[in-house]
């Protein structure tokens, strides 16, 4: 059994006050909150006393500048990693609710033709498959010291439903992911093994807006 661990990094609040559904479109980037929930998953790693030798992160902004208070705070390079990038999405653009929200008009109805796969975005199993990928390659060329991954809300459920043995299909509204939440997974043999999850930013997620993806 090897004593290093895999942390997936839920990134911070984005700046979004119109509540759209950004997915993977540019230009948006974490909040004066979205900061201080990504200092916060900082500290929480930099605090367990515990050595931490690779720190990896989505290419999009929010999951860059969750990571970068990781890099300083443990004196690590950040390296960007393609597979653990939100999936796509239909609904990038919309506004997710009150009146004009996307999901309540019924010219967009046919995109749910199957919510299993999903109808309106990448496939359940393709995230999960390409997120386990990424924690594999990253486990196996790390010799000693635990490895960090700053991702998305998606992506790390995906990868908790599959090792967890459980469906891939879900309520998104359902998912035990917090913004700047850390889900801890270790590899004994060829079997992965969720150990523990962490809420660092707790305290500031009351009304934060987390409504960037489906």
């Amino acid at each position: 059994m090897s004593d290093k661990l895999l942390h997936l990094v839920r990134h911070g609040e984005v700046h979004n006050p119109d509540r759209v559904l950004y997915g993977r479109l540019p230009g948006f980037r974490l909040s004066e909150r979205g900061h201080q929930m990504a200092e916060a998953a900082a500290l929480e790693l930099a605090g367990s006393d515990r050595l931490v030798s690779r720190l990896l992160a989505s290419p999009l902004e929010r999951a860059q500048q969750s990571a970068r208070p990781i890099a300083s705070a443990l004196s690590l390079e950040i390296v960007t990693e393609d597979r653990i990038i939100e999936p796509t999405n239909s609904f990038e653009g919309m506004v997710s609710s009150g009146a004009d929200a996307a999901f309540s008009k019924p010219r967009y109805w046919h995109r749910y033709w199957n919510p299993f796969r999903p109808s309106w975005g990448e496939p359940y199993r393709q995230i999960a498959d390409r997120v386990r990928a990424a924690m594999n390659d990253a486990w196996e060329s790390t010799r000693d010291g635990d490895i960090v991954m700053v991702s998305h809300q998606s992506p790390i459920w995906m990868a908790h439903l599959d090792i967890t043995g459980k469906p891939l299909f879900h309520n998104p509204s359902s998912r035990r992911c917090e913004l700047s939440s850390i889900t801890t997974f270790e590899k004994r043999g060829e079997r992965w093994f969720e150990v523990d999850y962490r809420t660092p930013a707790a305290g500031l997620t009351d009304d934060a807006v987390d409504v960037g993806a489906v």
